[in-house]
């Protein structure tokens, strides 16, 4: 069976040292190990308006930027990096996943929970917003990947 990574960020500046540390400085050793057969590198534009939908410009305008910084650390052949927008059947799968998943649940997700309140929302949660956790499962079993550890406090 191939190991497969997708991980990724949202394209709502520059990438910085905060990504290197995090989530960089780690992609580049998994890539480097030999022990997966592809990794994807999604940027996550779909997902970024979820919480930017006042301002869509700002994502449009950093999704060439963070491609642009993401290429000295994609080095391998096995990296693909994509824009979650240009995939349409990601949407597709997460549309369906909905329904298999409940308000309920989705108002009990520790991270949906702590964002909400960081983000002042209380009352007017984005729906696209309140289902990312749904939309971060559809894009890790679209691609049958092992979840960046980011992802996987997140997902339902």
């Amino acid at each position: 069976m191939k190991q497969i990574i997708l991980t990724g960020d949202r394209p709502t500046g520059r990438l910085h040292v905060g990504h290197y540390v995090g989530s960089l400085k780690e992609r580049v050793r998994l890539q480097n190990s030999g022990k997966f057969d592809e990794i994807y590198i999604m940027i996550a534009d779909a997902q970024a308006l979820t919480d930017n939908a006042d301002n869509p410009e700002k994502v449009r305008q950093n999704v060439l930027q963070v491609a642009l910084d993401y290429l000295p650390w994609a080095s391998t052949r096995q990296a693909h990096i994509f824009i979650q927008s240009m995939v349409p059947e990601l949407t597709e799968l997460s549309f369906y996943y909905m329904n298999l998943v409940t308000v309920s649940r989705l108002q009990r997700n520790p991270t949906v929970k702590a964002e909400i309140q960081q983000k002042n929302f209380e009352s007017s949660i984005p729906v696209g917003f309140f289902t990312y956790p749904i939309s971060q499962a559809a894009d890790i079993t679209a691609f049958k990947a092992l979840p960046s550890p980011q992802a996987r406090t997140s997902a339902p």
